[in-house]
């Protein structure tokens, strides 16, 4: 019998509400101090099962110990650090279900790839069978695209191929939590690119949680899934790349998180989501706001780079500028701009979109402009 419009009896049918599944970490009001030195302080973070979260700040901002208390390298001194469910506040790293990968890597210089990898193998209790060990280390090797590599020693490796390593020792222990401690940092800005879609794509195959720390925002914009973006021992914003790209809560967040010219001045008007803001010179802007933000409030605009296009002539709205500087970057060419109240602004022409600008040199004039909503209305910091 068909039941019609899912009612049962006299009571309409309620569909179960689908649970969210459980965090495979979480910092809950955690605090790290170093005497009177305040690293971390009252941090709450939920990390997802699978999912590719980075911290993203300045050196000190705290997110080198907001990793090591994950790691069970630091003990907070107040707050839970919390795995699968367990409090591991005070457990010894070896004893959580996490790996880590250094900035140097850590290998032992003395063993080979193999011997290298399967040594965490080898230390667990009740012990694992050698056969066991050289097939995990087999499939470790395969997973990093070092098949065949067992025997070389770790001194006969290129910097990439040492990296790789360093990730098959972590992965062969089959960790639910995969700590990345700036892991390309050491290599030259080419390979550190290949590593990076290298890592994308090793997250997606092993379907591990993996926390990276990292003061590269390209290498966190290009990774992450999520960012927690860092300041003097807080997270002062999450979000994705794309949230925290187009929608960041402050300037310094703006700032941090790609390049933006900002502009000061003064919040004369807000209308929902909407302000008006006042510039040094008396030009005022309608644009979205972010933060909080009150009328009369000092504050800035935000205009990223690429939103700024360049002409020829004059209208009434466009600002009037003399260029400062010219660099060819192949997919786009970047122009330092002179305008005389709101000084030197940065543009991004993509290269389509240059023609008729490639003439443009040191000391010409130009005139720009920007459409409203791809502005944004920040606090001042």
């Amino acid at each position: 019998m068909l039941i019609s419009n899912m009612d049962i009896g006299n009571e309409a049918y309620t569909e179960p509400a689908t649970l969210a599944p459980a965090p495979i970490a979480e910092l809950n009001e955690v605090s790290k101090s170093f005497g009177t030195v305040q690293a971390v302080s009252d941090m709450n973070l939920s990390i997802a099962q699978g999912e590719f979260l980075s911290f993203l700040g300045p050196s000190g901002c705290g997110k080198t110990t907001a990793l090591r208390m994950l790691a069970g390298f630091e003990t907070p001194t107040t707050g839970n650090v919390l795995i699968d469910g367990s409090d591991v506040s005070s457990l010894e790293p070896y004893k959580r279900p996490v790996n880590m990968v250094f900035q140097s890597y850590a290998l032992f210089p003395h063993l080979t790839v193999g011997r290298n990898i399967g040594y965490g193998l080898k230390q667990r209790r009740p012990k694992i069978d050698q056969k066991k060990i050289n097939e995990k280390v087999a499939h470790a090797l395969a997973t990093v695209r070092l098949s065949g590599f067992e025997d070389r020693r770790i001194w006969e490796m290129s910097g990439g191929q040492q990296q790789r390593v360093a990730l098959a020792r972590a992965i062969v222990n089959e960790p639910k939590l995969l700590l990345l401690d700036e892991p390309l940092a050491a290599l030259d800005r080419k390979l550190r690119k290949e590593m990076q879609i290298e890592l994308q794509d090793l997250q997606r195959d092993l379907g591990i949680t993996f926390v990276l720390v990292t003061h590269d925002q390209e290498e966190a914009l290009s990774l992450s899934d999520r960012i927690c973006v860092m300041r003097a021992g807080r997270i002062v914003q999450t979000g994705t790349p794309q949230e925290l790209y187009d929608q960041p809560n402050s300037r310094y967040v703006a700032d941090f998180v790609g390049t933006s010219n900002f502009f000061g001045g003064v919040v004369d008007q807000i209308s929902g989501s909407t302000g008006a803001i006042t510039l040094q010179g008396g030009r005022t802007y309608k644009s979205p706001l972010s933060g909080t933000i009150s009328v009369g409030n000092d504050a800035c605009l935000s205009v990223r780079p690429e939103q700024i296009r360049l002409h020829f002539s004059q209208t009434q709205e466009r600002l009037q500028g003399t260029v400062l500087n010219r660099i060819f970057l192949g997919e786009h060419t970047e122009y330092l701009i002179r305008e005389e109240r709101l000084g030197n602004i940065t543009v991004l022409a993509p290269r389509q979109s240059d023609e008729g600008l490639s003439n443009l040199g040191t000391g010409d004039t130009v005139y720009m402009d920007w459409s409203p909503e791809s502005a944004l209305i920040l606090p001042k910091d």
